[in-house]
Protein backbone atom coordinates (compact mmCIF):
# COMPACT_ATOMS: atom_id res chain seq x y z
CA UNK A 1 0.00 0.00 0.00
CA UNK A 2 1.12 3.49 -1.32
CA UNK A 3 2.27 5.60 1.22
CA UNK A 4 -0.52 8.37 0.73
CA UNK A 5 -3.25 6.02 1.02
CA UNK A 6 -2.14 4.38 4.39
CA UNK A 7 -1.64 8.18 5.65
CA UNK A 8 -5.35 8.64 4.56
CA UNK A 9 -6.87 5.46 5.91
CA UNK A 10 -4.79 5.66 9.29
CA UNK A 11 -5.57 9.63 9.61
CA UNK A 12 -10.05 8.57 8.74
CA UNK A 13 -9.15 5.52 11.42
CA UNK A 14 -7.51 7.40 13.91
CA UNK A 15 -10.38 10.06 14.14
CA UNK A 16 -12.81 7.06 14.47
CA UNK A 17 -11.30 5.27 16.95
CA UNK A 18 -10.49 8.41 18.65
CA UNK A 19 -13.72 9.22 19.47
CA UNK A 20 -14.84 5.75 20.75
CA UNK A 21 -11.52 6.33 23.34
CA UNK A 22 -13.32 9.35 24.20
CA UNK A 23 -16.38 6.83 25.50
CA UNK A 24 -13.93 4.92 27.32
CA UNK A 25 -12.10 7.76 28.87
CA UNK A 26 -15.75 8.78 30.37
CA UNK A 27 -17.27 5.47 30.92
CA UNK A 28 -14.65 3.21 32.24
CA UNK A 29 -13.75 5.44 35.34
CA UNK A 30 -17.65 5.18 36.00
CA UNK A 31 -17.70 0.79 35.29
CA UNK A 32 -20.02 1.90 32.97
CA UNK A 33 -20.66 -0.35 29.43
CA UNK A 34 -18.38 1.18 26.34
CA UNK A 35 -21.10 0.08 24.04
CA UNK A 36 -24.62 1.10 25.35
CA UNK A 37 -26.33 3.41 25.91
CA UNK A 38 -25.42 5.69 22.72
CA UNK A 39 -23.57 8.57 23.43
CA UNK A 40 -24.67 11.44 25.38
CA UNK A 41 -24.69 14.93 26.84
CA UNK A 42 -23.13 14.52 30.28
CA UNK A 43 -25.43 16.89 31.68
CA UNK A 44 -28.85 16.79 30.24
CA UNK A 45 -28.48 13.34 29.63
CA UNK A 46 -29.91 13.97 25.46
CA UNK A 47 -28.54 11.61 23.03
CA UNK A 48 -26.59 12.87 20.51
CA UNK A 49 -27.17 13.03 16.88
CA UNK A 50 -25.17 11.53 14.27
CA UNK A 51 -23.44 14.94 13.09
CA UNK A 52 -23.01 16.02 16.24
CA UNK A 53 -20.62 12.92 16.58
CA UNK A 54 -18.89 13.76 13.68
CA UNK A 55 -14.99 13.89 15.21
CA UNK A 56 -13.50 17.30 16.06
CA UNK A 57 -15.84 18.65 13.33
CA UNK A 58 -19.17 18.24 15.61
CA UNK A 59 -17.54 19.74 18.71
CA UNK A 60 -16.71 22.88 16.15
CA UNK A 61 -20.09 23.51 14.85
CA UNK A 62 -21.32 23.00 18.23
CA UNK A 63 -18.70 25.55 19.59
CA UNK A 64 -18.24 23.28 22.39
CA UNK A 65 -21.54 23.95 23.78
CA UNK A 66 -24.85 21.14 23.92
CA UNK A 67 -27.33 22.22 21.24
CA UNK A 68 -30.06 21.61 24.23
CA UNK A 69 -28.85 22.40 28.09
CA UNK A 70 -25.74 25.26 26.67
CA UNK A 71 -23.41 22.73 29.22
CA UNK A 72 -19.96 23.02 28.31
CA UNK A 73 -18.54 20.02 26.34
CA UNK A 74 -15.01 19.27 27.76
CA UNK A 75 -12.09 20.46 24.79
CA UNK A 76 -10.40 16.92 25.75
CA UNK A 77 -12.94 15.45 23.31
CA UNK A 78 -11.74 16.91 20.06
CA UNK A 79 -7.91 17.01 21.31
CA UNK A 80 -8.33 13.45 21.92
CA UNK A 81 -9.86 12.61 18.35
CA UNK A 82 -6.76 14.75 16.71
CA UNK A 83 -3.78 12.90 19.14
CA UNK A 84 -5.09 9.21 18.23
CA UNK A 85 -4.38 9.98 14.48
CA UNK A 86 -1.43 11.60 15.40
CA UNK A 87 -0.18 8.97 17.66
CA UNK A 88 -1.39 6.23 14.48
CA UNK A 89 0.67 7.61 11.61
CA UNK A 90 3.48 8.23 14.50
CA UNK A 91 3.56 4.03 14.84
CA UNK A 92 2.95 3.50 11.18
CA UNK A 93 6.10 5.58 10.63
CA UNK A 94 8.07 3.19 12.76
CA UNK A 95 6.79 -0.59 11.58
CA UNK A 96 5.23 -0.19 8.31
CA UNK A 97 1.75 -1.42 6.69
CA UNK A 98 1.96 -4.66 8.16
CA UNK A 99 0.13 -6.83 11.05
CA UNK A 100 2.73 -5.73 13.84
CA UNK A 101 0.40 -1.95 12.90
CA UNK A 102 -2.21 -3.30 13.82
CA UNK A 103 -0.52 -4.27 17.15
CA UNK A 104 1.30 -0.97 17.53
CA UNK A 105 -2.43 0.53 17.70
CA UNK A 106 -3.79 -1.18 20.01
CA UNK A 107 -1.36 -0.45 22.39
CA UNK A 108 -1.12 3.26 21.29
CA UNK A 109 -4.98 3.55 21.57
CA UNK A 110 -4.88 1.78 25.29
CA UNK A 111 -1.90 4.54 26.20
CA UNK A 112 -3.92 6.82 25.12
CA UNK A 113 -7.08 6.40 27.53
CA UNK A 114 -4.87 5.41 30.43
CA UNK A 115 -2.79 8.40 29.78
CA UNK A 116 -6.31 10.32 30.20
CA UNK A 117 -8.04 8.78 32.83
CA UNK A 118 -4.91 8.42 35.36
CA UNK A 119 -4.37 12.19 34.91
CA UNK A 120 -8.12 12.77 35.39
CA UNK A 121 -9.00 10.05 37.95
CA UNK A 122 -5.76 8.94 39.20
CA UNK A 123 -6.92 5.18 38.85
CA UNK A 124 -5.85 2.86 35.62
CA UNK A 125 -8.99 0.55 34.95
CA UNK A 126 -7.79 -3.18 35.38
CA UNK A 127 -10.60 -3.74 31.77
CA UNK A 128 -7.80 -2.19 30.36
CA UNK A 129 -4.01 -3.31 31.97
CA UNK A 130 -4.98 -7.31 32.71
CA UNK A 131 -6.61 -8.15 29.15
CA UNK A 132 -3.39 -6.11 27.94
CA UNK A 133 -1.12 -7.93 29.39
CA UNK A 134 -2.68 -11.11 28.29
CA UNK A 135 -2.97 -9.60 24.32
CA UNK A 136 0.74 -8.30 24.38
CA UNK A 137 2.10 -11.71 25.20
CA UNK A 138 0.17 -13.68 23.09
CA UNK A 139 0.86 -11.21 19.96
CA UNK A 140 4.66 -11.65 21.05
CA UNK A 141 4.25 -15.52 19.75
CA UNK A 142 4.26 -14.27 16.75
CA UNK A 143 5.41 -10.45 16.54
CA UNK A 144 8.24 -8.48 17.94
CA UNK A 145 9.78 -8.68 20.70
CA UNK A 146 9.69 -12.20 20.75
CA UNK A 147 7.43 -13.93 23.82
CA UNK A 148 10.57 -14.43 25.76
CA UNK A 149 11.49 -10.49 25.92
CA UNK A 150 7.88 -10.28 26.44
CA UNK A 151 7.54 -12.58 29.43
CA UNK A 152 10.86 -10.87 30.81
CA UNK A 153 9.06 -7.60 30.35
CA UNK A 154 5.96 -8.79 32.66
CA UNK A 155 8.27 -9.99 35.45
CA UNK A 156 10.86 -7.07 35.52
CA UNK A 157 8.19 -4.19 35.16
CA UNK A 158 5.26 -5.71 37.20
CA UNK A 159 7.56 -7.46 39.37
CA UNK A 160 10.34 -4.98 40.16
CA UNK A 161 8.15 -1.93 40.56
CA UNK A 162 5.87 -4.32 43.00
CA UNK A 163 8.98 -4.63 44.95
CA UNK A 164 9.68 -1.02 44.90
CA UNK A 165 6.21 -0.18 46.14
CA UNK A 166 6.45 -2.80 48.82
CA UNK A 167 9.79 -1.10 49.85
CA UNK A 168 8.36 2.22 49.75
CA UNK A 169 5.77 1.51 52.17
CA UNK A 170 8.14 -0.45 54.84
CA UNK A 171 10.05 2.69 54.52
CA UNK A 172 7.94 5.90 54.22
CA UNK A 173 4.68 3.73 56.37
CA UNK A 174 2.70 5.42 52.95
CA UNK A 175 1.96 3.65 49.90
CA UNK A 176 4.47 5.11 46.82
CA UNK A 177 2.81 3.37 44.19
CA UNK A 178 -0.81 1.38 43.19
CA UNK A 179 -1.22 -1.89 41.94
CA UNK A 180 -2.51 -0.12 38.69
CA UNK A 181 0.95 1.03 37.88
CA UNK A 182 2.56 -2.09 38.59
CA UNK A 183 0.10 -3.79 35.91
CA UNK A 184 0.25 -0.89 33.89
CA UNK A 185 4.30 -1.26 33.18
CA UNK A 186 3.27 -5.15 33.30
CA UNK A 187 1.14 -4.50 29.96
CA UNK A 188 3.96 -1.88 28.45
CA UNK A 189 6.81 -5.01 29.07
CA UNK A 190 4.16 -7.47 27.59
CA UNK A 191 3.84 -5.34 24.55
CA UNK A 192 7.49 -3.79 23.81
CA UNK A 193 10.21 -6.44 25.95
CA UNK A 194 11.84 -5.57 28.66
CA UNK A 195 14.62 -3.29 27.03
CA UNK A 196 12.46 -1.29 25.58
CA UNK A 197 10.21 -1.05 29.03
CA UNK A 198 12.96 -0.03 30.79
CA UNK A 199 13.68 2.37 28.28
CA UNK A 200 9.73 3.56 29.33
CA UNK A 201 10.29 3.90 32.82
CA UNK A 202 13.39 5.42 33.06
CA UNK A 203 11.84 8.42 30.70
CA UNK A 204 8.80 8.20 32.59
CA UNK A 205 10.47 8.49 35.85
CA UNK A 206 12.79 11.92 34.67
CA UNK A 207 9.24 13.21 32.96
CA UNK A 208 7.72 12.96 36.53
CA UNK A 209 10.69 13.98 38.52
CA UNK A 210 11.25 17.27 36.20
CA UNK A 211 7.52 17.85 36.50
CA UNK A 212 7.14 17.38 39.98
CA UNK A 213 10.48 19.91 40.44
CA UNK A 214 8.58 21.89 38.21
CA UNK A 215 5.51 22.02 40.35
CA UNK A 216 6.74 22.60 44.00
CA UNK A 217 9.39 25.67 42.36
CA UNK A 218 6.28 27.07 41.22
CA UNK A 219 4.52 26.59 44.22
CA UNK A 220 1.86 24.13 42.83
CA UNK A 221 2.24 21.42 45.10
CA UNK A 222 5.02 20.23 47.77
CA UNK A 223 6.94 16.74 47.94
CA UNK A 224 3.93 14.48 48.76
CA UNK A 225 1.96 15.86 45.70
CA UNK A 226 0.51 12.44 44.39
CA UNK A 227 2.19 12.46 40.75
CA UNK A 228 -0.12 10.75 37.80
CA UNK A 229 2.58 8.06 37.03
CA UNK A 230 0.58 5.69 34.56
CA UNK A 231 0.36 9.22 32.69
CA UNK A 232 3.97 9.85 32.35
CA UNK A 233 4.38 5.54 31.63
CA UNK A 234 2.02 6.13 28.91
CA UNK A 235 4.13 8.93 27.20
CA UNK A 236 7.10 7.72 28.14
CA UNK A 237 6.05 4.27 26.13
CA UNK A 238 4.56 5.79 23.13
CA UNK A 239 7.97 7.69 22.58
CA UNK A 240 9.52 5.14 23.17
CA UNK A 241 8.02 2.83 20.85
CA UNK A 242 9.62 5.33 18.22
CA UNK A 243 12.92 6.77 20.04
CA UNK A 244 13.84 3.54 22.59
CA UNK A 245 15.99 1.06 20.02
CA UNK A 246 17.52 4.69 19.76
CA UNK A 247 18.02 5.04 23.21
CA UNK A 248 19.38 1.52 23.61
CA UNK A 249 21.94 2.14 20.55
CA UNK A 250 22.96 4.89 22.41
CA UNK A 251 23.44 3.58 26.04
CA UNK A 252 24.96 0.53 24.12
CA UNK A 253 27.91 2.90 22.93
CA UNK A 254 29.16 3.56 26.13
CA UNK A 255 30.10 -0.40 25.93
Amino acid sequence: MTGPVAISILSVCGLAVGSFLNVCIVRLPLRQSVVTPSSRCQACGRSLRWFENVPVLGWVVLRGRCRTCDAAISAVYPIIEVVTPLVFLLQYWQVGWGPLLVVRLVFSSAMVVLFVIDLQHRILPNMITVPGIGIGLVAALVFEPGWQAALLGVLIGGGGLLVIAEVYYRVRHAEGLGMGDVKMLAMIGAFLGWQLMLVTLFLASLLGSVVGIGMIALGLGDSKYALPLGSFLALAAVVTTAAGGSVIQWYGGFY
